[in-house]
């Protein structure tokens, strides 16, 4: 069993604490993404649970086992790297084996372990070639494959896409994906990117200074984020967000007059999905006037800028709606797509 569970783990360099009061049980067999900005501690706690960086505070178990003081090598993980580290002057083939062959496998069984694992990553037809023959993400697939050659508990990924360009990510996404299903490990994928978060996760770990955001799977978060900065985090195109005065139980600003939550305080921030602003040709109930500012053509849909009263927003329309800068239009912010936050506090109201 590969559960991984992090008790109040603190991490300091010097009086700089940078990881604080960290929780977090992780199942058997679960893909979870730390996801956040650079800065926030996501590659800290993966090197923590790799044994690459001690831990100043707390217990990290894998398997019900303590491994603070255990070396990475006796922990049953594998790692794969953002930059690969491939030895350049060793072909394909020894450096996936090298780590067994510098353990005192039996040449055999490094053999029967090698046949599979090549040919689920197609890397058959290379294993006589050096690093510098292959592209970038043929060198991923390598680091991958001198990972699961080990036949890890855990495997531990450091970002080990942003390396490569767009198509290559999205191929090795889905690699990823398969390879997790087929070998039921435990994994842990750390990343900045919200697409590779959303696409691998059975859930995320926001991450933002150092703690845990928000956690949950990937519909949860993006559908019910639970501060300001998950709402503003999740989601491509970001979410608009709009400053309001609650009066009288309403938010109001001369031209938006909607219905605050409950108990509402004194300043709320209004957030609403570009895909849900609805834009419409003519004036109709509930509608706002707004002028387009920009129209930026996505092929299936175009992404548009407008301004609504002092309020700046963006929407997601359809290619075929023909859109032009000066433009007056008509808007509708659907209530039961909108977001409610505490201005000051930053957390969700509904």
């Amino acid at each position: 069993m590969a559960t991984v569970e992090c008790r109040n783990i603190r991490k300091c360099y010097g009086e700089l604490e940078v990881i604080r009061d960290f929780n977090l049980s992780i199942e058997d067999h679960e893909f979870l993404v730390f996801l956040g900005p650079s800065g926030c501690g996501k590659s800290t706690l993966l090197r923590m649970v790799a044994g690459l960086e001690d831990i100043t505070g707390g217990d990290l178990l894998i398997g019900g086992a303590r491994m603070n003081d255990r070396d990475p090598g006796d922990r049953g993980i594998a790692m794969v790297f953002q930059n690969y580290a491939l030895y350049p002057h060793m072909t394909v083939r020894h450096n996936i084996t090298f780590g067994l062959e510098r353990m005192g496998v039996d040449k055999a069984e490094v053999e029967r372990r090698l046949a599979p694992v090549v040919e689920t990553l197609g890397l058959a037809i290379y294993l006589d070639r050096k690093p510098v023959e292959l592209s970038g993400g043929q060198q991923q697939r390598v680091a991958i494959a001198r990972a699961m050659i080990k036949t890890p508990e855990v495997f531990l990924f450091d970002e080990p896409l942003s390396n490569l360009d767009a198509k290559l990510r999205g191929h090795l996404r889905v690699e990823i994906a398969r390879l997790h299903k087929a070998l039921k490990s435990t994994s842990i994928y750390v990343t900045h990117d919200q697409l590779e978060a959303m696409t691998l996760a059975d859930r995320i770990v926001l991450m933002n200074q150092g703690r845990i955001e928000q956690m949950g799977t990937p519909e949860e978060i993006y559908s019910r984020p639970a501060t300001l900065f998950a709402a503003g985090f999740i989601g491509t195109p970001n979410m608009n967000f709009m400053q309001f005065d609650v009066e009288n139980g309403a938010l109001r600003d001369g031209l938006i007059h909607l219905p605050a939550p409950v108990g509402a305080p004194a300043q709320v921030t209004l957030g609403i999905r570009p895909g849900s602003v609805e834009v419409l040709p003519e004036e109709a109930e509930g509608t706002l006037r707004a002028t387009v500012e920009r129209d930026e053509f996505h092929g299936e849909t175009r992404l548009v800028a407008l301004q609504c009263g002092t309020h700046s927003l963006m929407a997601s329309v359809p290619a075929h709606m023909p859109l032009r800068e000066g433009q007056e239009l008509y808007i509708r912010l659907p209530e039961d797509k909108l977001h409610y936050f505490d201005t000051q506090t930053g957390q969700r109201l509904d």
